[in-house]
């Protein structure tokens, strides 16, 4: 299905009426969505719509057995907290948190309706679950990553980058895994390993964003790890651009940082992910408990090259990472 018909299927979902019983008498279930992404994000929308076509595939019909209601709340803390407690209030049989700080909000509203969490980097650290394997309570999903993955975006961003010799790891402490924690010791250790000194580069705003990338341009062997969160997914146009103007060489999870001019990316693929969703979702609707469903870890990874920004940076592309290119932008 193309986006365009995925984004439209989206709104009509939106704005279905309140309904109590659907075709033939069949009951209608409700599912809860806080999506912790801008509400233009096109690619988020066409991930949610991956969820929609997933719960269509599992029996539940738009505007028969099942009404969902959306919210879309962005980055800003006040802003996912209120619109949380409004999904709750509305208490639907399951509810779909998308993003640690979405997750968060929900969880503190509730004990008892059953949660599914997608795109959570820290599941246990952030105590949604008990572990892995047994979530218990009310809550269980797919988490985004885990810490190893951060060794590996030094590598390749070294690869790509052999001058770098500094990097930064740059984290939102109020939106990112772990309290931005999550990725130190991995970033620290490979750091180690590939004989580069590392930072951790804690950021508030836009202001820091460029302190940040201005300091790391002031020299040249400074590189940047973006670690993931949904601050620097709504920030991305500003840490992409300074990272052009200062020429610092940069590394990301999403691949949609590529498109949009960012050097390399390197992460799971969030569309399977919310995707995977759907049938934990379907199961609860059916009577599962979500402290009988483990964590799910990601199992597809995707990588982005964008060879327009490598060569304003002056640098070669390897063969070896040009070979690994799921996707690569002349």
């Amino acid at each position: 299905m193309h986006r365009r018909a995925f984004i439209a299927g989206l709104g009509s979902a939106a704005a279905w009426p309140l309904a109590v019983r659907g075709q033939q008498g069949e009951r209608v279930r409700q599912v809860g969505v806080l999506v912790g992404y801008e509400e233009n994000d096109l690619d988020a929308k066409v991930w949610l719509s991956l969820f929609m076509q997933g719960l269509a595939e599992l029996g539940w019909t738009d505007g028969r057995n099942l009404r969902m209601d959306i919210r879309w709340p962005g980055g800003d803390v006040d802003r996912i907290r209120m619109l949380a407690k409004e999904i709750v209030d509305l208490r639907p049989d399951v509810i779909l948190s998308i993003s640690t700080p979405a997750t968060a909000a929900v969880r503190r509203e509730t004990q008892t309706i059953p949660i599914v969490f997608a795109v959570v980097g820290d599941p246990v650290g952030d105590r949604f679950v008990a572990s892995l394997s047994r979530p218990g309570g009310n809550i269980t999903g797919f988490m985004m990553q885990e810490p190893a993955i951060a060794g590996r975006w030094l590598e390749m961003l070294t690869q790509m980058a052999p001058r770098v010799t500094r990097a930064a790891a740059m984290v939102n402490p109020e939106t990112s895994p772990g309290g931005g924690s999550y990725f130190s010791a991995e970033f620290e250790a490979a750091a180690r390993s590939l004989k580069v000194a590392p930072v951790i580069a804690v950021v508030h705003n836009d202001a820091d964003i460029e302190t940040v990338i201005a300091g790391l341009g002031r020299e040249p062997s400074g590189g940047l790890v973006v670690t993931p969160s949904i601050f620097t997914i709504n920030h991305r146009a500003s840490i992409i651009a300074l990272a052009s103007r200062h020429n610092v060489p940069t590394i990301y999870r999403d691949a949609v940082n590529v498109r949009e001019g960012g050097l390399l990316s390197y992460g799971p693929d969030v569309g399977d992910i919310i995707r995977r969703a759907a049938p934990y979702v379907d199961r609860i609707l059916r009577g599962a408990k979500p402290a009988e469903l483990p964590v799910q870890v990601p199992v597809r990874f995707e990588m982005a090259l964008n060879m327009k920004a490598a060569k304003g940076l002056g640098l070669d592309v390897p063969p070896t990472l040009l070979a690994l290119a799921n996707e690569v932008i002349e």
